[in-house]
């Protein structure tokens, strides 16, 4: 799940500034977090309360709590327009959005999740709260079971061919890195960020790669770095970096998080 914030954070000030280049300056001024760490803190609060939920609906109910309370103790964190008025008006009904908004906050869903089939149930569940078209469900699901197979060790190979039964990954970095352009849609992101984690040799390379390509990088980093994180090692320098950077509230949501589904 760290992996998702330092990817936010490092791609935070790129977003509107793509640098097109895997030469660019790390938690460079001016980077913060993101809504992709606000709603990524959200879902795993909702998570650490998940047996207070009796049934699938009422952990929706829980999710939709969790999300407005933490995007109302955020709103100037980047939010798109649709789900601040889904916000500001207290809505709890979906809005139809296939953005890759359900993707980028999905990772704690994977670590939560005891099996694949799991980490796709909770991924639909933590994506159609808002994001009920098909398309972003997908991209919640895709994205999911690339960290939960991540996670439990299986090869690039494997999850590579878990991605395709998604989205077609038959193109390289370099290959669109000229013409990519800023798109926010799951099906128009998420396979460029599976493909930014397949082509690294390591962590920091992976969110190099995502943020190299230009578009949404702030998101795209988020969803290469959830899948990365889970991957590869990630050094302790780099965490206390991330942490940094969060109030107390998201720090000890993460670290009891991570004691109760990651250590």
């Amino acid at each position: 799940m760290i992996g998702a914030i330092i990817g936010d954070i490092v791609g935070s000030v790129y977003e509107f500034k793509n640098v097109k280049s895997k030469r660019f300056k790390w938690f460079a001024k001016g980077c913060r977090i993101t809504d992709d760490t606000v709603l990524t803190v959200a879902v795993a609060d909702a998570l650490l309360d998940i047996a207070a939920a009796n049934d699938e609906a009422s952990f929706k109910e829980l999710l939709i709590d969790k999300f407005h309370y933490h995007a109302r103790n955020h709103l100037l964190c980047g939010f798109g327009a649709r789900f601040l008025s889904w916000v500001s008006k207290q809505q709890r009904t979906p809005y139809n959005s296939f953005g890759n908004g359900s993707a980028m906050r999905v990772s704690p869903a994977a670590y939560a999740a005891s099996t694949l089939e799991e980490a796709l149930y909770l991924a639909k569940l933590c994506a159609e709260i808002t994001h009920d078209h098909p398309e972003g469900i997908k991209g919640a699901q895709c994205t999911a079971g690339a960290i939960f197979l991540a996670k439990i060790g299986y090869s690039k190979e494997d999850i590579r061919s878990f991605a395709e039964k998604y989205y077609d990954l038959s193109f390289t970095l370099d290959e669109i890195r000229p013409v990519y352009k800023y798109e926010i849609s799951c099906q128009g992101s998420v396979p460029q960020a599976i493909v930014a984690f397949l082509e690294a040799k390591n962590f920091k390379d992976a969110i190099s790669n995502a943020i190299s390509i230009g578009g949404d990088s702030d998101t795209i980093a988020a969803i290469t770095g959830s899948v990365a994180g889970a991957y590869y090692p990630i050094s302790e320098k780099l965490r206390k970096k991330a942490f940094s950077y969060l109030d107390f509230e998201a720090t000890d949501i993460i670290l009891r998080f991570e004691e109760k589904f990651i250590k």
